[in-house]
């Protein structure tokens, strides 16, 4: 059974090594989200303790899913910091760890947040993946539409420097 919940600050603290260790997962896999060493605990920490700080200050959610008690997969909601923005938020982070992938899990997350930002008011989310992913079929399979994209814009865990794509979802 998959628990699905938005964690608080406090929650988000207590599981950070939960948390950092779906991100190494991920990572190590290969995927595109930011990082380039898997190794990297301080770096990856550093980034989730942000990622809560954030959560004190209203400007984003963390939702996660559980399995057996364990966080396996992980959605960031960011809202707009600028007054002209406040209709729209950012999806980042879509993780699951790959002991955990290949049973909806992604795709539940990323329902539930879209359902969050329309339950707030929002009425465009935006994101960007590495191109040609496999994520990328599953955001066009939820309604996604490509906006463009920009070569050569992230190294990858293997050195290559990739493209990234750009991708918008107008919630009705």
């Amino acid at each position: 059974m998959i628990d699905y919940t938005t964690l608080s600050a406090t929650q988000a603290q207590q599981h950070l090594g939960e948390l950092t260790d779906v991100l190494q997962g991920c990572v190590a896999d290969g995927a595109s989200v930011g990082f380039i060493d898997a190794e990297d605990d301080a770096v990856m920490t550093r980034f989730w303790q942000q990622r809560i700080a954030s959560l004190t200050t209203g400007d984003s959610e963390i939702m996660v899913a559980r399995q057996h008690g364990r966080i396996v997969a992980t959605v960031i909601i960011s809202r707009s910091a600028m007054p002209n923005g406040r209709h729209r938020a950012e999806i980042s982070k879509l993780l699951v760890h790959p002991q955990a992938r290949r049973q909806g899990i992604a795709r539940e997350l990323m329902q539930r947040a879209e359902q969050r930002a329309r339950a707030q008011g929002k009425t465009l989310l935006v994101l960007d993946t590495r191109s040609g992913d496999v994520a990328s079929d599953l955001y066009r399979s939820l309604g996604w539409q490509v906006a463009g994209s920009i070569p050569c814009y992230a190294e990858s865990t293997a050195g290559v420097l990739d493209a990234t794509t750009y991708m918008y979802k107008v919630l009705a």
